[in-house]
């Protein structure tokens, strides 16, 4: 590869940055060694600010939502945790 090609414009066009309030909900569990009770969940993450369709929500907020107690693995906390922040179009934060 020539020194031109390395630093001609990428392929694709990524746009530009928008900002957006809170982590992904996957990022913020993959931090976490499941199986896992939803009480140390709250304690080791609950201050994390989640991202969702109504706007960045603490993730205390959430499991306070959930009925389960104990989650065997993470995906099954994040199915409750959708049940409860929707899936959709994430709102932009205001600048």
């Amino acid at each position: 590869m020539s020194d031109e090609e390395e630093e001609s414009e990428p392929a694709v066009s990524l746009g530009e940055k928008t900002p957006v309030e809170g982590a992904p909900l996957a990022r913020v569990t993959s931090r976490l060694t499941w199986p896992k009770e939803a009480s140390e969940v709250d304690r080791l993450e609950g201050e994390s600010v989640v991202r969702t369709a109504e706007g960045p929500l603490e993730l205390s907020d959430v499991i306070a939502e959930i009925d389960e107690t104990y989650f065997q693995r993470r995906q099954e906390f994040e199915s409750h945790a959708r049940g409860v922040i929707g899936t959709g179009p994430v709102q932009t934060a205001d600048e």
